[in-house]
């Protein structure tokens, strides 16, 4: 599904009406802390999943 500017636009209009503007920027900013935590996991997981050459001598 490819959505346009327009429907996007028409999309948004009707999730601020819905919710509101302090609950759609509240919801938006949680969003963006929970995408940045999950980045944060992934990186510190594969970062234990390499070997380090301390551990080969």
């Amino acid at each position: 599904m490819n959505f346009g500017p327009t429907e996007l636009i028409i999309i948004l209009v009707i999730v601020i009406l819905l919710f509101g503007v302090g609950r759609v920027g509240r919801i938006g900013g949680e969003l963006g802390s929970a995408v940045a935590n999950f980045r944060k996991g992934m990186e510190e997981g594969s970062k234990k999943d390499k070997p380090t050459d301390e551990t080969n001598v």
